[in-house]
């Protein structure tokens, strides 16, 4: 059975970083997609970037770009995010993502729209 777990979240002032981090098991090879989503309260849920490992492609959203970044190490089964220059709009609950086991997903399309693995969250606060 799938399971995600993230951790590192916590309590920043605007300007400070975070790494968020997500640990992976049960999958019996190395994923080749994997993404992070936010969801504000009284906000849809939104990718904020996702990582295809098939040609270590990273995809962002434009809200982050440039100042997040995701990585993998697959030695440890661990999905990234690095978040620097916070800000207060980055304030969310912080999901990572994995798509079903038995599905590939060429450049991660459609990898996170139906049957998708997802983590319990890590909540991160941005203060002004």
């Amino acid at each position: 059975q799938v399971r995600l777990v993230e951790s590192g979240g916590g309590s920043v002032q605007a300007g400070g970083s975070l790494r968020l981090s997500c640990a992976a098991s049960g999958y019996t090879f190395i994923m080749h997609c994997m993404g992070w989503f936010r969801q504000a309260p009284g906000k849809e849920r939104e990718e904020v970037a996702k990582i295809y490992t098939v040609t270590n492609s990273t995809y962002y959203a434009d809200s982050v770009k440039g100042r997040f970044i995701i990585s993998q190490d697959n030695a440890k089964n661990t999905l990234y995010l690095q978040m620097n220059s916070l800000k207060p709009e980055d304030t969310a609950m912080y999901y990572c993502a994995a798509p079903p086991p038995s599905r590939f997903f060429p450049q991660c399309s459609g990898a996170f729209d139906s049957g998708a693995n997802w983590g319990q969250g890590t909540q991160v606060t941005v203060s002004s």
